[in-house]
């Protein structure tokens, strides 16, 4: 039944996820959930810089309590923006991630958002932390994540 459901590309991510797990001293942190299919997600970067000084995203790990969906796609986010640039990675669009997978069920599309709030929220995490400027498209995407939590949670 999952087979049918899920292309190729979403299992092998399901089954043998990349970068799961925790970073102890991470620079950012993003943990977001939908509170309507359960799905939880907590994605962890370490800030290095890069040959030309620019701070990048040395390493990216997820921890996801979700569906096979969730934990695919959040595997695929962490390839696609790990040792990019922080610019880079928040250009890193749910189509980018479904397009790695082959394809999602449309009930599934919620879970590349939420792979794609995880990175906002982490890269926000470290942005406030370090006192540094925040893009004000991470600005507005982090009080839409925030409103969402909140309604949720009423």
């Amino acid at each position: 039944m999952v087979n049918n459901f899920y292309s190729k590309e979403v299992i092998k991510h399901f089954n043998k996820p990349h970068n799961y797990g925790k970073i102890k001293n991470y620079d950012g942190l993003g943990k977001v959930g939908n509170m309507i299919c359960g799905d939880e997600m907590w994605l962890y970067i370490k800030i290095g810089e890069n040959k030309k000084n620019e701070e990048i995203i040395k390493d990216v790990k997820f921890e996801t309590f979700g569906c096979v969906a969730a934990i695919a796609t959040s595997s695929v986010v962490t390839d696609l923006v790990k040792g990019k640039t922080i610019e880079q990675a928040l250009k890193v669009k749910k189509e980018d991630i479904v397009n790695v997978l082959g394809e999602l069920p449309a009930i599934k599309l919620h879970c590349s958002v939420l792979a794609i709030d995880a990175l906002s929220e982490a890269v926000y995490d470290y942005l406030s932390k370090k006192k540094a400027k925040i893009f004000k498209r991470l600005e507005e995407r982090h009080q839409i994540i925030m409103n969402r939590e909140v309604s949720h949670k009423h």
